[in-house]
């Protein structure tokens, strides 16, 4: 009898051009023969967005298996073989909608010892509870379903990523860096404008027009106090600020003539941007409030309350909604958002499945108002759920170690600091909703590196 399972999500396997390229494939691999030779009575479970259906532009339907089995040969083998020994099942996620859609993905992936369940979610037992499982893109308004099984019934992120996720596959190989192709990496998606900028700074512009424009934009702060001391200085209001600084470039004989006219260079340039930033501005912000007034962006508070408490409240509520229907539940699951995390909500967890793919971290400039820097890792992490001897639930959580790929240019090293590591998801968490006072118990290895753990979120929703 299946007493133990294996989480993995959001592997986003496949698409058009340089979307085939999956960077984790060795990493993948050796999890699934590590898998089939485990002696547990285990069941591995493929949460949703194992492929990047949406992302074939080329091929229709079913014909999209025959070009992942094409392009991974050597993955779809390791399936059939794992499966041999260890059930395999996968449930559609956004993604890989198509795979609800038509039956024939069934019979494909039973040839390769896969069983597709062409459901929203399902369930699990573990000891004396249950398990909760689901991708998560019904709670998501532009991904949900709206008639789960219809080839037809696309949300308007199928249309989003056809237009651009898969045109950035496409196009990626193009540039001078091959960058674009990690466009599914840049979450939220309102930072996909930034993201872009940034690489078009840092990567494709001119390198003589780069070089030329980093000492303007690196000492803009100095230019407007620069700025502020000319107005000062001309209106009558305080003339000694200006005089201090005429009189300190003087003594620095030709050097301070540069250093003069430098400075001048940077007032005309300020007094121009200020001049076109005005109207810009009140431009942008009525059409950003327009945007955010339709929930198509997100202000700056809530973007970075999402980064910081991990899973939206929106499913926390559905937790909540599942644990109060369901009291035998003790675990809630789910993907889609990319943000591996595990939840404490009174005596039951829980667990977002994170991602294999490529995470971006965005860290701004130290000084002056160069373009954000987006630093590259990776989490590749799986969640293995247990019975303990109580009858409750064990919940550990594992990374599978991949040396971040350190993409960044010098000039991007120089200008920000590398992210700070954050607080670990414990190793291991014990939860039971008759666990009386102890309620969920954790336990963590010193020196893990994970992601934040969520537990102030409980309060939040």
């Amino acid at each position: 009898m299946t007493d133990t399972y294996y989480f993995v999500s959001d592997l986003h396997i496949g698409g058009d051009e340089q979307l085939e390229h999956v960077d984790f494939l060795d990493e993948l691999l050796a999890f699934l023969r590590d898998l089939e030779t485990t002696d547990e009575e285990a069941e591995l479970i493929i949460n949703g967005d194992a492929f990047g259906l949406w992302e074939f532009t080329e091929v229709e339907g079913p014909a999209k298996f025959d070009a992942l089995v094409d392009s991974y040969p050597e993955l779809f083998e390791q399936l059939r073989a794992t499966g041999e020994e260890v059930p395999i099942t996968l449930i559609p996620g956004n993604h890989d909608y198509e795979l609800a859609a038509y039956d024939e993905y069934v019979e494909r992936l039973a040839a390769y010892n896969v069983t597709l369940e062409q459901e929203v979610s399902l369930t699990r037992e573990v000891g004396d509870y249950e398990v909760y499982v689901e991708h998560g893109m019904q709670r998501d308004p532009n991904n949900r379903i709206p008639d789960f099984g219809n080839p037809y019934a696309n949300p308007p992120g199928y249309f989003v990523n056809r237009q651009i996720t898969s045109r950035a596959g496409r196009l990626s190989g193009r540039g001078k860096y091959n960058w674009l192709k990690d466009i599914q990496a840049v979450t939220p998606m309102t930072r996909i404008p930034d993201w872009m900028m940034s690489n078009y700074f840092y990567r494709e512009m001119s390198a003589w027009l780069r070089y030329a424009a980093v000492p303007f934009l690196l000492l803009f702060n100095f230019g407007l106090l620069y700025v502020a001391v000319f107005v000062l200085a001309e209106t009558g209001v305080w003339s000694l600020p200006m005089r201090t600084v005429e009189g300190a470039l003087g003594l620095l004989g030709p050097v301070g003539r540069l250093v003069d006219l430098f400075l001048a260079a940077n007032l005309v340039l300020v007094g121009l941007l200020v001049a076109v930033s005005i109207p810009l501005y009140v431009f942008a912000r009525d059409v950003r409030k327009t945007l955010r007034r339709f929930g198509l962006v997100r202000s700056d508070d809530e973007t970075d309350a999402a980064e910081e408490y991990g899973p939206a409240g929106k499913y926390v509520e559905g937790a909540r909604a599942v644990f109060a229907e369901s009291p035998e539940t003790a675990v809630f699951v789910y993907g889609h958002t990319h943000r591996v995390s595990l939840t404490e909500v009174e005596d039951r967890v829980i667990l977002n499945t994170g991602t294999w793919l490529k995470r971006l971290h965005r860290k701004n400039p130290v000084v002056g108002i160069l373009p954000p820097v987006f630093y590259s890792s990776y989490r590749l992490n799986y969640f293995r759920l247990s019975p303990a001897e109580d009858g409750r639930v064990v919940v550990e959580y594992e990374v599978v170690d991949k040396e971040n790929p350190s993409e960044e240019t010098l000039l991007q090293r120089l200008v920000t600091r590398s992210p700070t590591r954050r607080e670990s998801i414990p190793d291991r968490t014990v939860v039971g909703p008759d666990a009386g006072e102890r309620g969920a118990t954790s336990e963590s290895t010193p020196g893990r590196e994970g992601e934040t753990v969520e537990e102030r979120q409980s309060g939040r929703s």
